[in-house]
């Protein structure tokens, strides 16, 4: 079994899992070991899933202001653990991978292993999310095949995604690609970094 196959699952699986309750403040039962790779996945996916309601609440024109601000800071919170899962992920790799003999001609890729499956299991909630409007009974005829042929897109971008990914992963476990991953120096949450904030201090 292609590795992206399980990727995939599991991202399916969490998407599921979410719409049993259907709200942002369901708490997440990850059913993996933990540290396993499979748990990081499911809670990555599960973090994507979430941010992806929240976005949908916060563009509600009616919104309260006041609650709008929190759930900003909710996604602004949600965008860092995401990153560091992300990071916790491309770690699990790089130590999978840490006695690969890497080839002379060796190459890197321009994003590691895992902005690429972060980027496989957004489009799993986009696959979830355009099915259901594909289907819905209550939108016109011209919705439906509209959003069925954004559907047949996204599914054959899934296929060339998922195959990209086992290809890089093949490569790396044959030393035919190398990787070096960057931390992700967001500058905005640190108090440090953002003027706003060590202004604030400052004063």
């Amino acid at each position: 079994m292609k590795e992206t196959e399980k990727y995939n699952r599991i991202f399916q699986e969490v998407i599921r899992d979410y719409h049993v309750k259907d709200h942002v403040d369901t708490p997440i039962a990850n059913p993996y070991a933990n540290d396993s790779l499979e748990y990081h996945l499911y809670a990555k996916c599960w973090i994507d899933t979430v941010q992806w309601h929240l976005e949908d609440i916060i563009r509600d024109p009616n919104i309260n202001p006041v609650e709008a601000l929190a759930i900003k800071r909710r996604i602004d919170r949600s965008n860092q653990d995401r990153t560091d899962l992300v990071e916790q992920i491309d770690s699990y790799f790089r130590q999978l991978y840490q006695d690969v003999n890497v080839l002379p001609d060796a190459h890197i890729n321009t994003e590691s292993p895992a902005w690429a499956i972060d980027r496989l299991s957004i489009l799993a909630l986009k696959i979830y999310h355009m099915e259901e409007q594909a289907m819905r009974q209550d939108a016109t005829e011209q919705h439906r095949m509209t959003c069925k042929a954004k559907l047949d897109v996204l599914l054959e971008q899934r296929t060339d995604l998922s195959t990209a990914i086992d290809r890089l992963l093949d490569d790396i476990a044959g030393g035919r690609i190398y990787m070096k991953v960057y931390k992700q120096m967001k500058m905005y949450n640190d108090p440090s970094t953002n003027p706003v904030l060590y202004g604030k201090h400052e004063k």
